[in-house]
């Protein structure tokens, strides 16, 4: 009942996030161990990875490469000479005793990510991106009295995403973590997976009064398996700092944990205003340098980026925003609709297809883009028959489609004609058909005649019912205009 009494909207609340993103190497940041998810425990480890005394980390190239590409897509300075930094910090999962990271000196600072907003675009600050190893993962569940430890984990690639206090709500914040999930996959850095653990957020909330310049306490709030309980965290958080200052309580700066179940978060620990990690430069690596020439060739093999491609379809090609923002949302999709497109230069056409007939079969199948077993041409013939007027849309989306997923190799005109389902346009054949729906609906014909113009569609769809869906919408359409007349 408090809560009710409480004005929320004279706060501001302030958010910064930190998203760790699994790269999608095939092996290990220092060595070649696995990266791969899944696999019994402690499968995917070696000496190195244990931390074994004399084993020696090598840098992984690949995973190098994968930082500049996404820090030259959000428009990030690239660090020419970098080096990696011990953190030092004791935990079971961490079997080195230290991690290995950029912290102290991140392969890319600055950059954006615009993210949609009810306002418009805007463009959320990135503080940096930098490369560091994970960590492995305590399991509290399996026994009874200890905690158990499995490190394939342990030494993945992950690149750190951190922003600046620049996010507002949770509608910003689901904004920019859908955005971001979208571009790592795009550029095919990271697989984006939250349940898997291969994308992981954490987010840092503070709220003060408009107007005030001064940031708040901030708390951190960890344990953020989708980008939904992201969303809800964050509201949970918000509300629940606001209430406490409005009732005389104190913001302490703090970790919770966000339990998915009830919707609620917990204290996990206090938090210091800094963390003495003891950085200093890994002597085991010898620092890199990356040439102009090195940058150039990745930024030269960057494809296309989405938010340029939304701009080409709407302004270019005449797609609608959300039509263009659909099937630009993974690449796999934006591929297949350049490659159809190609081939039958319809944009508009091509998109209904995408966002309508193929989605739906993608998502009864439980399939992704990448799986859709039909080629580009042979959707492109199907289209190009409804272009043609040889059948509608809705036949060939309800009948011909279904088909041509089983037979990718048939000709759509070929499952057309074998299913007697061409479309008829010729008048001779139509007419009678139009003149046995107006004799059955003599009392609709003279509402029709007095004004109703509206009862149009139900004589087309008759006429269609009849003819068993042959009829052509158009010739129909004219011959139904001249006998009302």
């Amino acid at each position: 009942m408090m809560s009710a009494t409480i004005d929320f909207d004279k706060y501001e609340v302030v958010i910064g996030l930190e998203v760790h993103a699994q790269l999608l190497t095939e092996s290990k940041l220092f060595c070649g161990d696995s990266a791969a998810f899944g696999g019994a425990p402690n499968t995917h480890i070696s000496p190195i990875t244990l931390g074994h005394p004399g084993s020696l980390p090598r840098l992984n190239t690949k995973a190098v490469e994968f930082a500049v590409r996404l820090g030259l897509a959000c428009g990030c300075d690239i660090e020419q000479n970098n080096y990696f930094a011990r953190k030092n910090y004791f935990y079971p999962d961490l079997p080195k005793g230290y991690q290995i990271s950029q912290h102290t000196a991140p392969i890319c600072n600055g950059g954006i990510v615009t993210i949609p907003t009810p306002a418009g675009e805007r463009a959320v600050q990135l503080n940096r991106i930098h490369l560091e190893e994970d960590a492995g993962k305590s399991m509290h569940d399996q026994d009874p009295y200890n905690t158990m430890v499995d490190y394939n984990r342990a030494g993945v690639p992950l690149v750190e995403i951190v922003t600046e206090p620049d996010l507002h709500s949770s509608d910003e914040v689901y904004a920019f973590l859908t955005t971001l999930r979208r571009l790592v996959r795009w550029l095919d850095v990271c697989d984006g997976n939250m349940e898997e653990g291969s994308m992981r957020c954490d987010a840092n909330i503070s709220i003060r009064l408009k107007g005030e310049k001064t940031l708040g306490t901030k708390v951190e709030v960890k344990n953020l398996n989708s980008i939904r309980n992201v969303k809800r965290a964050v509201e949970g958080e918000i509300k629940r700092q606001i209430t406490l200052v409005e009732t005389g309580g104190e913001i302490v700066q703090e970790t919770r944990s966000f339990d998915a179940g009830n919707g609620t978060s917990f204290s996990m620990r206090s938090k210091e205003e800094a963390n003495d990690y003891r950085y200093f430069p890994e002597p085991d690596l010898s620092p890199f340098h990356l040439t102009e020439e090195y940058l150039d060739t990745i930024r030269q093999a960057l494809p296309e980026l989405p938010d340029a491609l939304v701009h080409q379809y709407v302004h270019k090609y005449g797609l609608s925003d959300y039509d263009a923002r659909v099937v630009c949302d993974d690449k796999p999709t934006a591929d297949y609709f350049e490659q159809v497109v190609k081939i039958i230069p319809k944009h508009k056409a091509v998109a209904n297809w995408l966002i309508g007939p193929v989605k739906s079969t993608l998502n009864e199948q439980g399939l992704s883009m990448a799986q859709f077993p039909l080629p580009a041409a042979a959707l492109a013939a199907l289209i190009q028959l409804v272009e043609d007027g040889k059948v509608s849309f809705s036949i060939a989306s309800s009948r011909i489609f279904p088909e041509l997923l089983l037979q990718p190799e048939t000709s759509p005109l070929d499952i057309a004609t074998r299913m007697n389902l061409l479309q008829d346009n010729n008048a001779d054949s139509i007419s009678p058909i139009i003149d046995e729906v107006l004799a059955k609906y003599p009392d609709k014909v003279a509402e029709f005649r007095s004004g109703k113009k509206g009862l149009m569609g139900l004589f087309v769809g008759e006429v269609m019912k009849l003819s068993k869906g042959k009829a052509d919408p158009k010739v129909t359409n004219q011959l139904l205009a001249e006998k009302l007349k």
